[in-house]
């Protein structure tokens, strides 16, 4: 079947949004080999542009047409493209990017009331789709990731999708197909040791040496003060919800809680070392922290320090 001759990629998350592109270049591709992909930007286009690149050609050559960043349409263009998505050529597709927010909303509202074809490319901003992405990434490379892999490479790599991309491709490569925890930390080792993650992971501990050491190893290689910060306020919260909901089933307390059933699992083994004051001052020490790498401190490097070893004492107390 060929492509719908309408295409709208509803989204802001920049990788789902050239693969959404690039899967309708296949399709298309598949029926007319020699297709065209013509790429614009609603900012840059002007309505005369736009139906001279939708005009059929003598010889009716197969095309893509790509007006991306809609949401910055003049109202002129908004029309054009309305018009033009109303009536396209044989063998033309139209793909139509738009961030989906509120900005220029009508536009892509009709394009759909009208029965253009919708991907959504949201964001994702939360630990469970990041991890799906990760196991689909897997699957699309020919491998198999271990449940606690995927966790741990997410540590390691970050949140940023074509990070995890390449990395979870490069993996896949380097390890035959099966991924699991010792993997991930062999292969990316440098960089987990280095991140905010382990610094808290090393405060929550009670390892006063060894989160120094991870500090100091993160601010050589320029780790942001506010990303390791961020770390510590996120793991003292971890502690904190986890705590305050009690003893119970990881997968159970993982909904209420917001956060994964290895992350719940975890932090209850963490929390047994914490008595509830030690906890109180440590929310209140990453509060500080978050003002001070954010301009309240001359010195963010020393205000690091300085919290990681109150955080340290506190848990200690």
């Amino acid at each position: 079947m060929p492509p719908p001759p309408v295409r709208l990629v509803l989204g802001e998350e920049e990788l789902l949004v050239e693969r959404a592109v690039q899967d309708v270049v296949v399709q298309v591709r598949e029926h007319e080999p020699d297709a065209e992909l013509r790429r614009y930007r609603a900012s840059e286009l002007t309505p005369v542009d736009l139906a001279d690149a939708l005009s059929p050609s003598l010889f009716a050559e197969g095309r893509v047409v790509v007006v991306g960043s809609a949401q910055e349409a003049g109202k002129d263009l908004a029309a054009a493209i309305l018009d033009q998505a109303a009536d396209t050529a044989d063998g033309i597709v139209l793909v139509v990017a738009h961030s989906g927010g509120a900005r220029n909303k009508a536009l892509a509202d009709t394009l759909k009331a009208r029965g253009a074809a919708v991907t959504r490319c949201d964001r994702l901003t939360r630990f469970e789709e990041r991890a799906d992405f990760v196991r689909a990434e897997v699957r699309r490379a020919g491998g198999k990731i271990a449940p606690d892999a995927v966790g741990v490479l997410i540590e390691a790599v970050g949140s940023e999708l074509r990070e995890l991309a390449a990395a979870t491709s490069q993996l896949v490569a380097d390890t035959g197909g099966v991924i699991d925890e010792k993997a991930v930390r062999r292969y990316h080792r440098g960089r987990a040791e280095t991140t905010g993650f382990a610094v808290a992971d090393k405060v929550v501990a009670g390892d006063r040496a060894g989160a120094l050491e991870s500090l100091r190893w993160a601010q050589l290689l320029g780790v942001p003060a506010v990303l390791v910060a961020d770390a510590l306020a996120d793991a003292i919260r971890t502690l904190a919800k986890v705590g305050s909901a009690g003893r119970g089933d990881p997968n159970r307390l993982a909904g209420p809680l917001g956060m994964p059933p290895w992350k719940v699992r975890k932090a209850q083994g963490q929390v047994r070392s914490w008595r509830p004051e030690a906890v109180a001052a440590a929310v209140a020490l990453t509060a500080q922290l978050n003002a001070d790498v954010k301009g309240a401190s001359p010195d963010p490097d020393y205000a690091l320090e300085r919290a990681v070893l109150l955080l340290c004492a506190a848990r200690g107390r």
